[in-house]
């Protein structure tokens, strides 16, 4: 697999583990410190309820040890204690030894023997952290005086076992939280290869097309997120890499055969001026007027070629165009130019919003074919500029000689040349250059024969 695709997925998927594992920790930890809080006050809170009671339970009777010994089983103050909590306890003499021993029997420290001859009902020493038997077990114990020198009390809580549930309880949150980070990065994995499967099979296709230069290349379009539309958009810009590499070499291939004809003739009547001295006078003005036909030709030739190409490019900028000035401005080169009368008529708003060198081309070519096929013409050329809903429509009308039924379809191929007008100038570029124009502005080209002689060609524009 290629890095750079593996390092994508492997960031996704270690992304989704890290965000997983973040967001997880953060409530395991959350959750164990409120849970361990809870329960920590709870046993404090149980522990201290139970020393108050104790300790009213002895201001308010004179109570001896033997109240608290295990053989009172009347519901002495003992099982009042012990019922509710489970509490361990100890009895304690009046010199602080030990009267009931409790289970598990509990420390008597320093502490505790002045306690249990206080002369005072009610005093208490309370150690926390007491460990009890072998050490493993912890606990909090409290001693409260019975008064009158008859001797103590010692209440206890066990907190080990409330801790060692805890660390229980920690080492599963984070056994939990591991299992859960492990699944969120096999889950991220499987979703970043989900992901990125696509995106994998799109960039084998675009370093397909890089290696192997082929535009023919089948492109995965697949899905109606942003990797399909990406893949669709893909597929339109091959399809029309392909159709500008075929409309170019197309070019290429028409442009070198309609060059090496007057190439050819120019070459011969370039050999034939090396004998210019041994040619009689006729001979050579006719020479000299071959010579300058095909240089006019291929200049024509030439220029039709930059023309078109310049008008597939798409370079100039579009703005809003008034066709009716547009082809005033036509009219008065083409007059100067032909010497023919061209006369104009629009009739709506023709303004579009278009290229305005192209546009103009356009309707150039369109009236010059025309003074061209019409030469003996003595009826004006019109033009004539109409709207109809969204669409502006540009027409030449003109009385030449027509166009063939069968050539009507192929007047507008590059390079086409109706066999009646071979003999005459021209390139068979400039009713091409006007699809083109055409085709960039939302509309197409038209020739039909006109009623009563001639012909009508043009374009139609969409509006705005």
């Amino acid at each position: 697999m290629r890095p750079g695709l593996s390092s994508l997925r492997t960031t996704f998927t270690v992304s989704f583990a890290a965000v997983a594992a973040v967001v997880t920790v953060l409530i395991g930890f959350l959750s164990y410190d409120a849970a361990a809080r809870l329960v920590r006050v709870d046993q404090q809170t149980v522990f201290e309820g139970v020393v108050r009671d104790l300790l009213d339970e002895v201001r308010r009777n004179p109570l001896s040890p033997a109240d608290f010994t295990t053989g009172d089983t009347d519901g002495g103050p003992r099982d009042e204690i012990v019922r509710p909590s489970g509490t361990v306890v100890q009895v304690l003499g009046p010199g602080g030894s030990v009267v009931d021993r409790g289970h598990p029997p509990l420390p008597v420290g320093a502490a505790d023997r002045p306690v249990a001859a206080g002369r005072s009902a009610g005093r208490l020493v309370v150690h926390r952290d007491v460990e009890v038997g072998d050490g493993d077990d912890v606990y909090r114990v409290a001693t409260v005086s019975l008064g009158g020198g008859r001797g103590a009390v010692q209440v206890a809580q066990e907190f080990s076992g409330t801790e060692d549930l805890l660390r229980d309880l920690q080492q599963r949150t984070v056994l939990l939280e591991a299992a859960v980070v492990t699944a969120a990065g096999l889950f991220g994995w499987w979703l970043a290869r989900r992901i990125t499967s696509r995106l994998v099979r799109l960039t084998g296709v675009a370093e397909d097309v890089a290696r192997t230069g082929r535009l023919d290349i089948q492109v995965p379009v697949a899905g109606h997120d942003e990797v399909g539309r990406l893949g669709r958009s893909f597929d339109r810009m091959l399809g029309r890499l392909a159709q500008s590499e075929d409309d170019q070499r197309r070019l290429v291939q028409d442009a070198g055969h309609e060059l090496r004809t007057p190439l050819t003739s120019l070459r011969t009547n370039i050999s034939l001026l090396r004998r210019i001295d041994e040619l009689p006078p006729a001979v050579r003005t006719e020479l000299v007027a071959d010579l300058a036909e095909e240089s006019r030709e291929l200049t024509d030739l030439v220029n039709e070629l930059v023309a078109l190409a310049a008008g597939r490019s798409d370079t100039e900028p579009p703005r809003r165009v008034s066709l009716a000035d547009l082809a005033d401005e036509v009219a008065v080169t083409a007059r100067r130019r032909t010497g023919r009368a061209v006369t104009v008529r629009v009739s709506g708003d023709p303004a579009v919003d278009g290229r305005p060198a192209a546009l103009q081309r356009a309707v150039s070519n369109l009236v010059e074919n025309a003074a061209k096929f019409d030469r003996g013409g003595t009826g004006p050329i019109e033009l004539v500029v109409t709207r109809a809903g969204d669409t502006v429509r540009v027409e030449v009308r003109d009385r030449g000689p027509g166009i063939a039924q069968e050539d009507l379809d192929r007047v507008f191929d590059r390079f086409y040349r109706a066999p009646d007008a071979r003999s005459l100038p021209g390139s068979g570029l400039g009713l091409s250059i006007v699809r083109e124009v055409a085709a960039a502005h939302g509309g197409e080209p038209f020739a039909v024969r006109r009623e009563g002689g001639g012909s009508v060609t043009g374009f139609t524009v969409r509006g705005a």
